[in-house]
């Protein structure tokens, strides 16, 4: 190891504030720090990199520990008939700086696995160092370059090598830049840090994790006995050690680190309510308190609605409003040759596909959604967009389907290349931010944030964040609850007749015969997310909750 850089050691451009002393190396899977930086798939990247940006702004003593993605997620396309293509293209920084940093781990019986680290500075996009490891190096056999080729992976086994270099690799980096007080896993991706740094002698005090998902497919479970096999424990474990770990014989990733953390949170209050208890047959639900998850507003906020807001300017913020909207068209007519008019009300759904999100709620009832639609007097646009995993076939099937049906309406869209640019776009310029998850399934969903942050109207079920942040008479639009026990059917069935409902009563009937109570709606949005649902809450209530002692 031959460091290169200032930042081959744990510095930051600042002077940490005293009460924000503390060295944390924060490990995530994905981050979103900027559109060109494609090392994120969605929100739990987004998530992040506002995390790191208001560690930068609040001068944090933290750094971020992430994977150098050589294909990023995945560019979504289109097919010829428009239906979406997954395709991949290698990515490459000229900003990013070698550290000189170079750490072996052991994988499947090869002890020579070689990562390296990268940062990228602070001064680039306004973040604390973040880290981020490779093992496309030409020491490297052909399968241990290609274990950061993709985010999250399709094949089994690179996902668990891809576990294995960001836990493992991972912590030994940190190691090499001098240790932190505090190592904290951002979901259960990097567990095998907690197990490095405990063989290690590392005080298991300083080990802090957040859960982020009550779905099943968050939370993983794995072969304990075929991880042992691959180096996931950092050192073989025998077989009564092994046990000890492991569910049956498998090793379920939130359990284990709820078990090895000293403190744990979910990202919202009722997540906080749920994860305790799923968890607490395992004895863990005492350790979960909550940390509502947040976005960074400096980041998302369009600065000419943000003035606007701040002088309690309508007449200007709904100019402002407009121009964003006549930018969002273009985008619009370009992937999809429709004009879309600013003057009309404009509804996004936009986030990952995933059948628990219900993207195609609003066409349950068929003949009723093409009535709403078509409706005289109170027009309405629509546009989707969002990622599905691309081996997510059903999820995949919905989003060709919403294709199908838009191509029939010339008031209704799907877009592809739902990342950072794409997401400021439709956050800016649209009047209505639809999100239709089944209740209790969704942990937080930050995208309402930053939706409101931008004067978008929230219409949206009382799950994740919704409910320490709506007020359905004065700030949002939310879909009366229906009993999370009934068949999903039956959900299914009640959620969207609400939805028709508040649509037609409510929501479109307000934008256009009520402008002055429209208004005083998106002020009280913005009113109500700023400070609390800001990342600067969120990255100082970590520090005071769980970095604590």
């Amino acid at each position: 190891m031959n460091p290169s850089s200032q930042y081959a050691s744990w510095h930051h451009p600042y002077k940490p504030a005293r009460k924000y002393n503390k060295r944390v190396a924060y490990f995530s899977m994905e981050f979103g720090i900027d559109q060109g930086l494609k090392i994120y798939s969605g929100g739990l990247g987004f998530l992040a990199g506002s995390h790191l940006r208001s560690a930068f702004d609040l001068k944090q003593n933290m750094i971020g520990i992430g994977m150098l993605w050589k294909y990023g997620y995945y560019d979504q396309g289109r097919a010829e008939d428009q239906s979406m293509v997954a395709r991949r293209s290698e990515k490459r920084y000229n900003f990013l700086e070698d550290t000189g940093i170079e750490v072996r781990i052991t994988i499947n019986d090869n002890p020579d696995v070689r990562v390296r680290a990268y940062v990228l500075k602070p001064e680039i996009f306004g973040t604390v160092p973040l880290y981020l490891l490779s093992t496309d190096l030409p020491e490297n056999d052909y399968l241990s370059q290609t274990i950061t080729d993709n985010l999250y992976d399709s094949n089994d086994e690179t996902r668990i090598s891809q576990n294995i270099v960001l836990g493992i690799g991972g912590a030994k980096v940190v190691q090499a830049l001098g240790g932190a007080d505090k190592y904290h896993l951002n979901e259960g991706h990097a567990l095998p840090a907690f197990y490095h740094l405990k063989n290690e002698g590392v005080d298991p005090s300083r080990f802090v994790f957040t859960t982020h998902t009550p779905v099943q497919a968050g939370n993983v479970v794995r072969n304990g006995y075929h991880l042992n096999s691959r180096g996931f424990f950092g050192r073989t474990l025998a077989g009564p050690e092994l046990q000890k770990e492991l569910v049956g014989e498998g090793l379920n990733y939130t359990v284990a680190a709820l078990r090895l953390s000293n403190k744990a949170n979910a990202v919202s209050r009722l997540h906080g309510q749920v994860a305790r208890g799923m968890w607490q047959s395992f004895g863990l639900d005492q350790k979960i308190t909550h940390i509502t998850n947040a976005q960074h507003p400096g980041f998302w906020t369009d600065p000419a609605l943000g003035k606007a807001f701040q002088q309690k300017k309508a007449a200007s913020f709904q100019k402002r409003k407009k121009e964003l909207k006549t930018q969002l068209f273009k985008e619009v007519l370009d992937q999809t040759g429709k004009l879309f008019d600013p003057e009309v009300l404009t509804i996004v759904w936009a986030r990952r596909f995933a059948a628990y999100k219900r993207p195609d709620l609003l066409l349950h009832d068929f003949p009723r959604f093409v009535e709403l639609i078509r409706r005289k007097g109170q027009a309405v646009q629509i546009i989707w967009a969002g990622k599905p995993y691309p081996k997510d076939f059903n999820a995949i099937n919905t989003f060709n389907r919403l294709v199908e049906v838009s191509k029939g309406f010339p008031n209704l869209a799907v877009l592809t290349g739902y990342e950072i640019a794409l997401s400021r776009l439709l956050k800016c310029g649209s009047d209505v931010w639809l999100n239709t998850p089944r209740i209790t399934r969704e942990a937080s969903g930050t995208s309402g944030m930053t939706a409101a942050m931008n004067g978008t109207v929230n219409l949206t079920v009382n799950d994740g964040w919704i409910p320490e942040f709506a007020d359905k008479n004065k700030n949002s639009f939310v879909l009366p609850e229906v009993d999370p026990g009934q068949p999903i059917s039956v959900q299914d069935e009640l959620d969207s007749r609400h939805l028709y409902e508040l649509l037609e009563n409510e929501v479109m009937p307000m934008y256009y015969t009520d402008k002055t109570q429209w208004m005083q709606r998106v002020f009280n949005g913005i009113t109500a997310v700023n400070p609390d649902f800001s990342s600067h809450r969120m990255a100082d209530q970590y520090y005071n909750t769980l970095y604590s002692d």
